[in-house]
């Protein structure tokens, strides 16, 4: 192991007068010419080529760079460095982590690790909580151990302080509005090593366990409470502490008031009706600004307000329309909002009709009985033999007149050449490849029992000629 060829040398051997000699020199290189052999020397002189191997030297790595501090706790240490920043050609088989206490001064260095560690960082366990430690990390390859790396101080084997922080959610940065009986359920995150100590005051005060439930983790601490109260409104702090470090947070929490007690429809009369109702039973810690009416028909079920910031306990509710049933609903009001759920009243308005009798006009039906009559007459045209041509006009249909079309006065009839077609008030006659004897004098003619119209127009039917160029005989 660790042995190269350096180079090849030639050994020459000769025998004279019974001493012998060894002349040695280098493969590539010319020897002396003391070195080479006489024109007397024997035939037998023997020329012996050898390989000689010469060892290099192995040198260990570097020192390992850069040796700090991952993590420490009261039981272990962690700790990371960069690797050498020569290796060499021997390479690098990996670390070796060693330590020892720092009183007393000159105790042994303690090998932490069995085996050679082929990573950049080691953690360090079964350590004492208050022990000072100082370790080093020494590379380790076949030329042996490089230079230890120490660290520049020593440890001591506790747990890292993190100042403690409460990450108050946003919902809470401004004031909190809940509901009289709703369920309050806060969630406050907060960081800090080790598990810090949580301690909550409403109003400078201690908060009333019965009524407030508090759970707190290592992360957060959740406030909890059944069915919010007016009294549960106030200013609440959290406060989270890890040895001397402390942080602070409040959030303000506003319990909404409830609905008036009992609305109640005093009276009914044209179209009017009176309402009258009670204060609230909470009013979430601050006096009632007002109130909010509302009323629905039975038919649609849709609110509508008639009344905003009515200061009263009596209201009169007018417009209603007769005919119609009406249910109405009261809201409180105080300086933070409107109470989310409301009152509404038992009884329910109906506004009967008047005895009024609706008699409708009486109109006289109207006689649409008239003679017909054309709106767009025959037009008189020209049409070429044996290409079919057509005939249009149209006629109002009100009382469905019937249609018939004549020819030099005479009817027509079912004429197979001839198509006649009416649809919607449109009349049309087709003439199916006419020739020069279905020229003549066309009329539409529409009659009922009130009377009837005519309408006519004149077809020329013109022969086709072709012109006979010259030459042709």
């Amino acid at each position: 192991n660790g042995w190269q060829t350096c180079g090849h040398q030639k050994v020459s051997s000769q025998e004279d007068t019974g001493a012998s000699s060894d002349r040695v020199s280098t493969c590539g290189e010319t020897p002396n010419e003391e070195a080479l052999p006489a024109d007397g020397d024997e035939p037998n002189a023997a020329r012996v080529e050898v390989t000689l191997t010469v060892q290099t030297s192995l040198v260990p790595t570097s020192a390992p760079l850069d040796v700090s501090v991952d993590d420490v706790n009261d039981s272990s240490l962690t700790i990371k460095w960069k690797a050498p920043e020569t290796i060499g050609e021997a390479g690098l088989d990996g670390y070796t982590i060693e330590y020892h206490l720092d009183f007393p001064a000159a105790s042994d260095w303690v090998v932490a690790n069995k085996e050679l560690n082929p990573a950049n960082c080691y953690c360090i366990k079964n350590l004492t909580a208050g022990d000072l430690l100082h370790v080093r990390v020494v590379a380790v390859n076949p030329g042996g151990r490089s230079e230890p790396s120490t660290l520049a101080e020593p440890v001591p084997i506790r747990e890292i302080v993190d100042r403690p922080k409460i990450r108050m959610p946003r919902i809470l940065r401004s004031c909190c509005v809940k509901q009289v009986g709703e369920q309050i359920n806060l969630v406050i995150p907060f960081l800090g090593k080790p598990k810090p100590v949580v301690s909550w005051l409403k109003d400078g005060q201690s908060l009333d366990t019965k009524r407030v439930n508090i759970r707190t983790s290592n992360t957060d601490s959740i406030i909890f409470i059944r069915t919010a109260q007016r009294d549960d409104s106030g200013v609440y702090e959290i406060t989270v502490k890890v040895d001397s470090f402390e942080d602070k947070a409040t959030f303000t929490l506003q319990i909404l008031p409830g609905p008036p007690a009992s609305v109640k429809l005093v009276d009914i009369w044209g179209f009017n009706a009176a309402l009258e109702w009670t204060l609230p039973k909470d009013n979430g810690n601050t006096s009632i600004t007002g109130y909010t009416v509302q009323k629905a028909d039975r038919k649609t079920g849709e609110w509508f307000t008639v009344l905003e910031h009515h200061h009263r306990l009596t209201a009169t509710i007018s417009d209603l329309v007769m005919g119609n049933s009406y249910s109405f609903r009261v809201f409180a009001e105080n300086q933070v909002g409107i109470s989310k759920t409301s009152t509404v009243t038992k009884e329910v308005a109906t506004i009967h009709k008047r005895g009024i009798v609706y008699k409708p006009p009486e109109y006289q039906e109207h006689d649409f009985s008239e003679a017909p009559k054309f709106t767009t007459p025959l037009n008189d045209r020209a049409a070429t033999v044996g290409y079919t041509t057509k005939l249009l006009c149209s006629v109002q249909e009100l009382m469905q007149p019937k249609i018939e079309w004549l020819k030099n006065q005479m009817i027509i009839g079912d004429d197979p050449k001839f198509r006649q077609i009416s649809s919607q008030g449109i009349c049309s006659l087709e003439i199916r490849k006419p020739c020069s004897f279905d020229g003549g004098v066309y009329t539409c003619r529409a009659k009922n029992a009130q009377g009837e119209a005519t309408v006519s127009c004149k077809l020329e039917v013109k022969r086709m000629y072709h012109q006979i160029t010259r030459g042709q005989s």
